[in-house]
């Protein structure tokens, strides 16, 4: 009987294994988090080129972009669009005038810490951001 070894994990090997799923998950969840932000910051900002889109086919008809708000055709006021996701960010229209608009994508739920912050496309195309980044590293 004395020869018989026991199998299994000791109570060490367990802890050691543990930890080192720990220090890999602390550093991988950051990374993953900002994959995930730029993801929907690059959605977001589809929506937005649509909108100038609507707003752009409008002003060929009427010379003028504040139709395209008292017809409705901008339709819901929030990124994702549609599939019933929690919003991410939140788009009004700012400085509409009958010849200029900018469209703006504000953060919203789970986007609120995205470090480019309120997102800005102008009738112009000019495009920009309102926190730390560049323009560049923002818009995809």
């Amino acid at each position: 009987m004395a020869n018989q070894r026991a199998s299994g994990f000791t109570l060490i090997e367990l802890m050691i294994v543990m930890a080192i799923l720990g220090i890999l998950a602390a550093l991988a969840y950051p990374s993953y988090k900002g994959y995930t932000q730029q993801a929907r910051r690059a959605d977001c900002e589809g929506v937005l080129m649509q909108w100038a889109s609507v707003m752009e086919r409008d002003f060929s008809r009427n010379n003028q972009y504040q139709d395209v708000i008292a017809a409705g055709l901008l339709g819901n006021n929030q990124c994702p669009l549609e599939g019933g996701a929690a919003a991410t960010y939140t788009l009004t229209y700012a400085a509409l005038t009958p010849t200029t608009f900018t469209l703006q994508a504000a953060p919203a739920g789970t986007q609120v810490g995205d470090p480019c912050g309120t997102l800005t496309l102008t009738n112009t195309l000019q495009k920009g951001q309102a926190a730390g980044k560049t323009t560049d590293e923002c818009w995809h």
